[in-house]
């Protein structure tokens, strides 16, 4: 470890050390916690000071999560897993208004965040969607539909990508906006699920006035603010359930091994349960690896390998599960509708039988695992790129049904 590493190590301690001691989290409220927690810069220490943040390198956020927990801090929020992706999007590409008024409350929880990126033209296709924001003003005229928006109906804001610009190329043609939920115009709409759940949501955005000053980055620079919270995203996915703890599918898939009936403890079974451990060892370990060497910025493509072997991972070790429960696997689940007030992409709070179907999204959500592979192909492994005969043309002349 070098000294500028020393030096930044003592720092976060000695920052978490006066944190703890002057507002101890077994005895202060969470979200105050919270609060102290980004005043003091150790909401993302990669971040600039005054914005939650030390500038330091980002590996250190663990230390900072571990202190605090280890402490009687409460696990961050399911429900606020969109500000993985929304706050290095504003401290990218945002002003420093922007920033002092919404990172705080983001962290904290007392603002909740979704995602309105796709639309039922433009799923994989993200750049061709077709939502319109037209300036009036001092304010954008944003008329559309979004689809798929996990817990918009629990959020304050939403990260819209809207089109300003027609007569452009689809992927210059785009805006980024922060958009108030609440405004009058903008409608959710529960989609159910195959686990009962309406975790998911479309938004009907029609005749809403979101000022200009919400807006995040220059006009038509959308496609650029929208890697910036792809790439998240997909960080944040591929480093769940397998990340760099041991929580997840493969350890339901141990218990229920262990408590399986010794007639039942196959030599196949036995090999695929290793194979599922090997697997989820090996996500584990490169999450460390990758999050040891990180040191500052936003994730490149790489963070599409793990979002990729998460998918088929989750969707193969949860269907292993299920396997070993035998018949008891397709009873004593309820179906019942519900909107859920929280995340469930990661962990078994709702136990094997709902992980099980839920992990049909994990290939769908946050990129498919199609888009995944042709970024890795392309933009990893150098291969050489689909043919993309709408790349250059104006999005208003592109051909769509």
């Amino acid at each position: 470890m070098s000294t500028s590493d020393d030096s930044e190590l003592g720092r976060v301690t000695t920052a978490v050390d006066t944190l703890l001691a002057e507002h101890p989290p077994v005895t202060t409220d969470d979200r105050e916690f919270r609060g102290h927690r980004y005043d003091a810069g150790l909401a993302w220490v990669h971040f600039a000071e005054g914005f939650g943040g030390l500038g330091l390198r980002p590996d250190l956020n663990r230390l900072v999560e571990e202190r605090c927990r280890q402490a009687g801090a409460k696990a961050t929020d399911a429900s606020t897993f969109f500000m993985a992706l929304a706050a290095p999007t504003i401290v990218t590409h945002g002003s420093d208004e922007q920033k002092r008024r919404l990172l705080r409350p983001m962290f904290t929880g007392a603002e909740r965040w979704c995602q309105l990126f796709s639309e039922p033209g433009a799923g994989s296709d993200f750049a061709g969607l077709g939502t319109r924001a037209v300036r009036d003003g001092d304010e954008w005229v944003v008329n559309g539909q979004k689809v798929w928006n996990t817990l918009a109906h629990l959020a304050d804001w939403g990260m819209l990508v809207a089109r300003t610009d027609p007569e452009q190329p689809k992927h210059k043609g785009m805006t980024y906006f922060a958009l108030d939920m609440r405004l009058p115009g903008v409608e959710v709409r529960p989609l159910r699920q195959i686990t009962g759940e309406a975790e998911f949501n479309e938004v009907y955005i029609t005749d809403a006035r979101v000022p200009d000053d919400c807006r995040i980055g220059a006009v038509g620079e959308g496609w650029r603010a929208a890697l910036t919270t792809l790439m998240n995203e997909r960080t944040a996915i591929g480093a769940g359930s397998s990340g760099t703890r041991r929580k997840g599918p493969i350890d339901e898939a141990m218990r229920l091994w262990k408590e399986l009936a010794p007639d039942r403890r196959t030599g196949a079974r036995e090999q695929q349960l290793m194979r599922l451990y090997c697997v989820s060892e090996a996500m584990r370990l490169t999450n460390a690896r990758a999050s040891a060497k990180a040191r500052a910025g936003n994730p490149g493509p790489e963070g599409s390998i793990a979002k990729l072997a998460l998918s088929d991972f989750n969707k193969r070790c949860t269907e292993f599960c299920v396997d070993l429960l035998g018949a008891h696997g397709l009873v004593e689940y309820d179906f019942t509708f519900r909107r859920p007030d929280t995340l469930s992409v990661d962990g078994l709070d709702h136990g094997v039988r709902h992980s099980f179907l839920r992990a049909r999204a994990n290939s769908i959500e946050g990129g498919t695992s199609e888009i995944m592979k042709n970024i890795l192909g392309e933009q990893v492994l150098g291969l050489p790129g689909e043919p993309r005969v709408d790349k250059d043309i104006a999005w208003s002349k592109v051909p769509r049904n």
